[in-house]
């Protein structure tokens, strides 16, 4: 009994642990040289208890996103201002617009090894006052590194990204295939996370969970 009792809390222990570690260890360990004149541009992280994705400016969007209009995402409609980015489990992200719609199977499967989804939705004008929204000012070399990692997560085959056909969760979204796999340690949260470093922001080492990573971005910008 007292055997098993001192391995629970060692488990715990280390949990706990490595929850810290992640969240308050900055990475980059040193804030890095800032570039671009200014902080010129306007990003938003959008969390929900979990997943975070990263939304741009409409306007921001260059040649290498064109294949978005293509497929009919209205970037062109007058109220169009942000678009939104995420990465995450193709069974899970794909079958769950909202937590209420969480499926066994695919939830099962996001514990293990998954394949991976981009998921883009265009929206209009958003209240940044909301409690599970920040915004960050980065340079325009940001802006631009970040698109370019934004970019290079969706897979291609010879004609440009691969939509995944059928899958989205109303007429302003579309998923497609991802770069990478996806499992729980290292998922969708990680993946905006070292989106964000891209841009010149700083987070914690390990941000598996939405509330880490608002700490750390709290914390270091």
């Amino acid at each position: 009994m007292k055997t098993a009792l001192r391995w629970l809390l060692t488990i715990v222990g280390a949990i706990v642990a490595l929850v810290a570690l992640g969240t308050l260890v900055p990475r980059p360990l040193f804030s890095p040289a800032q570039s671009g004149e200014g902080q010129a541009r306007r990003i938003l992280v959008f969390s929900s208890p979990i997943h975070t994705d990263i939304a741009v400016p409409v306007e921001a969007l260059d040649d290498q996103f064109a294949f978005l209009r293509e497929a009919g995402l209205p970037l062109g409609h007058p109220d169009a201002r942000w678009v939104l980015f995420g990465w995450g489990g193709r069974s899970f992200y794909v079958a769950t617009p909202q937590l209420t719609d969480i499926q066994l199977g695919p939830l099962l499967k996001s514990f293990g090894l998954d394949s991976s989804a981009m998921h883009v939705e265009v929206v209009g004008a958003v209240d940044e006052q909301q409690p599970h929204l920040e915004g960050f000012a980065i340079s325009e070399d940001g802006l631009e590194r970040l698109l370019g990692f934004i970019r290079n997560s969706f897979a291609e085959n010879g004609s440009g990204p691969v939509r995944i056909a059928g899958a989205g969760y109303g007429p302003n979204d579309a998923f497609y295939e991802g770069v990478g796999s996806f499992n729980a340690l290292l998922g969708c949260n990680t993946w905006t996370a070292a989106a964000l470093r891209e841009a010149g922001l700083r987070t914690g080492w390990w941000n598996p969970l939405p509330w880490m990573l608002g700490y750390s971005l709290a914390l270091y910008n």
